[in-house]
């Protein structure tokens, strides 16, 4: 059976619709970096989602071909991810999503080595022939946050956040965003399929210890 990072590591995609607080260890993923309103049709953010799954596909089905990568197992593609934020706004504001800036992501299993990460883009490049040059390798470590499942549609998000916050409020912590620090989002379901009143999302905010808690 395909080892599935969400049913393995459940306390990282699978949270309560209640806040918690967890420590979110170093990550791997393949991303791309840009900016502007994610629901445009023909835009920059749908254009990064197709990069983002044909490089993580090709590393997936590698099995199948010549390129052997050291410690392979099969495994089920991780959820599309992505971090979020606009100048000058701490958090994120809902109603301004021109002004987006994002990094969307692919988790990377532990085996993919930078060096198999390009053989994969250089594979991609050349079946799918066009430019993949946009897909980094990226290595996060989030450190400590704060999450909660989200479900229903993205504009919605705001009162699972005001959720959150009275929660750190509570509990002697605040939020911690910085311009390594970001909104990030985890989307558990495939929005072409489902009902956005469904919608499935995680929510992750990092956070740290009041310094004068009230």
């Amino acid at each position: 059976m395909a080892f599935d990072y969400k049913k393995e590591y459940r306390e990282f995609y699978m949270p309560k619709r209640t806040p918690e607080i967890v420590e979110i260890p170093e990550m791997n993923f393949a991303a791309v970096r840009g900016s502007g309103d994610p629901n445009e049709a023909d835009g920059e953010y749908k254009a990064a989602i197709g990069l983002l799954y044909a490089v993580a596909f090709t590393i997936k089905m590698s099995k199948k071909g010549d390129h052997r990568i050291d410690g392979y197992f099969d495994y089920v593609v991780p959820p599309l991810e992505g971090f979020w934020w606009q100048k000058g706004i701490c958090g994120v504001d809902y109603g301004q999503k021109a002004l987006f800036q994002w990094i969307s992501m692919i988790r990377m299993p532990d085996f993919v080595t930078e060096k198999d990460f390009l053989w994969a883009v250089a594979e991609a490049e050349r079946k799918k022939k066009q430019d993949f040059s946009k897909v980094q390798f990226l290595t996060v470590k989030e450190g400590l946050c704060v999450q909660c499942l989200h479900i229903g549609p993205f504009d919605e998000e705001p009162a699972t956040v005001a959720l959150m916050d009275r929660y750190l409020q509570e509990n002697g912590y605040e939020n911690d965003f910085s311009e390594n620090r970001r909104h990030h989002e985890i989307y558990l379901s495939d929005a072409r399929r489902v009902a956005p009143e469904r919608w499935r999302t995680v929510i992750r905010h990092p956070v740290k210890r009041q310094s004068h808690p009230e």
